[in-house]
């Protein structure tokens, strides 16, 4: 029993020690000059709690108590970007940290009032929890701007505390405080400015105020919900980036109001989740204009001070990495620049004009990027300009891939930021014999690029894999599906949709919801070929067909119509000859059944002078490694 007294002294006075060294650190009464938006230069804290709230449909957030050694705080949030903090056991009960940077923000409760929350953005931990061990002082609640306690931790709701952030109050001059008194209803708060990152679903009123870094043209829209149009913009303050989007009456009102590189106040409207398939932008939220949205010019703002655009660059050799379809930032030095070449959209029937640009950089790989219309025309190769691309879409075609721009990429030429200027530097002292990895070539090696038999390609299991695979061979064409060789499809250009027949003179599109008088044929030919060692099902689409068969969907669905014999003569006439096939194989899945699907991407008579040199070659090939055998 002596033995546990003595025990306790020694804790007791441990105890004591630790208090009195740590307790000189913390930044007393700091927090009571926080919460009244007081600035207090880097204080330091003590976490005398964490606790994790999760709020349906949305990230998990980290609740704080936290301590000056003369008050605390059960109000103060932790900013998602440093939950890794909490979950890798850094940032612990009875740690001391300094705050680097937070801001206020008031919030009301319907049942509770008006409360206030410290979200803490950018801080450091200077003492781990378990070091201190112990609570430092005796800290009391606070009291906020509405007179009532702050609750601690274990006695306050955290249904009562959404994820809201703001700054603290920024005082506008006579000229801003004229603008917001004419132009916004006097229940928004102008003076307390959000910043971009803290906007959430849960917030009703908040005022963004931002630099509008990209406008896109209007677009419009036409299907079976109506018709209307809209623009989309991409907004950044210093604390992150958004897209915004305006349709129909808010489009026609902000469009020609709204400059790019402009610096806006923004008020209400509606914040959802982010369709991340269309949109990189580092944010999990998107906005969408309402009416009651306000829009007006930020007058005598140092613009400096607001970031420009914002990219999140990766290496072009990572670029295979990511999955097809989607959205990625790069950056490199034009390495060639083809020719525009005028060509007739297959869908629209409008002419177009194309340029390829390949840009390369530090990682030695290279890339090949489709420019369209002005910016094909405008582009200038001619001195090897630094290509910036913000928001371009993977595309893959016969294991090579390229980028696509969308209607939302931003393309900067030579851009005053610090990535281009290195980037610069490196490629202008390059030797001129250096060779780059294109990931726009076709695949090398492997299956992609062989030849194979048919049992060949079987025993080797292609298109098994979470990827097409492509191959070659030559095979006879030993039957065609004639009967089922065309389709009715729905006469709308951007529609490949199998229509209805009604019986009535009128044919159904359910994908548009819409029923016409006309239709236009489409292939969809299904064929067998052969070769020695086994047979294929194979499937041609429209334009593979189309060239296979020398005539034209439209013309076979006349002869269909007009004449059975000419239209079975069509096909008769490659019956049993030897073609040349490049085949894409993957497996597919349709009505919960999957299997491998062979289509063609292209099928010509053989050349035999070019197929017998290929013989050969491989004949001296084979017949060199049996001599070096034995």
């Amino acid at each position: 029993m002596g033995y546990s007294n003595f025990s306790r002294k020694i804790l007791f006075l441990e105890v004591y020690i630790i208090k009195m060294e740590y307790e000189h650190l913390l930044t007393k009464g700091a927090l009571k000059s926080m919460m009244n938006n007081i600035e207090v230069k880097d204080p330091v804290m003590q976490v005398l709690g964490v606790r994790k709230i999760t709020a349906a449909g949305a990230n998990e957030r980290y609740r704080l108590l936290i301590s000056d050694g003369h008050n605390l705080n059960s109000f103060a949030m932790l900013a998602t970007q440093l939950n890794h903090m909490v979950s890798s056991g850094e940032l612990t009960e009875f740690a001391i940290l300094k705050i680097k940077r937070h801001i206020i923000s008031n919030l009301t409760d319907r049942n509770k009032g008006s409360k206030q929350v410290m979200i803490l953005i950018e801080l450091n931990v200077m003492i781990d929890g378990e070091t201190v061990r112990c609570k430092i002082g005796d800290p009391k609640p606070i009291v906020d701007n509405t007179g009532l306690a702050v609750e601690n931790g274990t006695s306050v709701s955290v249904d009562t505390v959404p994820k809201t952030q703001s700054k603290p109050p920024v005082k506008l001059n006579a000229a801003q405080s004229s603008v917001v008194n004419n132009g916004l209803q006097r229940d928004i708060d102008v003076s307390n400015i959000h910043p971009i990152n803290s906007l959430s679903p849960y917030q009703n009123k908040w005022t963004i105020r931002a630099r509008v870094v990209y406008k896109a043209p209007v677009r419009t829209w036409n299907n079976q919900r109506g018709e209307g149009k809209l623009f989309s913009m991409d907004l950044v303050d210093e604390s992150g980036e958004i897209r915004a989007t305006a349709f129909n009456s808010e489009c026609e009102k902000f469009f020609d109001m709204i400059e790019v590189n402009k610096v806006y106040f923004i008020t209400r409207g509606a914040i959802k989740t982010a369709n991340k398939k269309f949109s990189n932008l580092n944010n999990d939220y998107e906005l969408t204009l309402s009416g009651e949205t306000q829009v007006f010019p930020c007058h005598d703002f140092d613009e400096s001070q607001m970031p420009a655009l914002k990219f999140n660059f990766i290496q072009l050799s990572e670029v295979k990495n990511v999955e097809v379809d989607g959205i990625v930032d790069v950056i490199g030095v034009c390495q060639t620049a083809g020719d525009v070449v005028n060509l007739v959209s297959k869908t629209t029937r409008k002419e177009l004009k194309k340029r390829d640009v390949t840009i390369v950089d530090q990682s030695l790989s290279s890339i090949t990027i489709t420019l369209w219309d002005t910016q094909a025309e405008d582009f200038d190769a001619s001195l090897q300009p630094v290509v910036a691309i913000k928001g371009s879409r993977i595309r893959e075609f016969m294991g090579s891939k390229s980028l696509s721009l969308l209607g939302s990429t931003v393309m900067q030429i030579n851009p005053d930021i610090e990535e281009a200027h290195r980037l610069r530097g490196w490629f202008d002292s390059l030797p001129s014999n250096i060779e780059f990895n294109s990931l726009s070539a076709r695949s090398e090696g492997g299956a992609n690029n062989q030849f194979l038999t048919i049992k060949g390609a079987q025993l080797a299991q292609l298109g098994n894999g979470d990827k097409a695979d492509y191959y070659s061979m030559h095979s006879y064409l030993i039957f065609v599906k004639s009967e089922s060789a065309l389709y009715k499809a729905c006469p709308k250009p951007d529609c490949q949709k199998k229509v209805v027949d009604r019986n009535d003179g009128t044919y159904r599109c359910e994908k548009c919801n819409d029923e016409t008088e006309n239709f236009k044929y489409r292939f969809m030919l299904s064929a067998q070929l052969s070769d020695f060692t086994g047979n294929q099902w194979v499937t041609m689409f429209q334009e593979v067909a189309e060239s296979f068969l020398g005539t034209s969907s439209q013309e076979l669905g006349r002869l269909m119509e007009d004449s059975k014999e000419e239209y079975s003569d069509v096909f008769q006439r490659q019956m049993f000859k030897l073609f040349d096939v490049r085949a894409r194989a993957k497996m597919e899945t349709y009505n919960n059944e999957t299997r491998l699907k062979v289509s063609i991407v292209n099928m010509k008579p053989i050349d035999y002078k070019v197929a017998s040199k290929k013989l050969i070659a491989d004949i001296k090939k084979l017949s060199g490694i049996a001599t070096s055998v034995m």
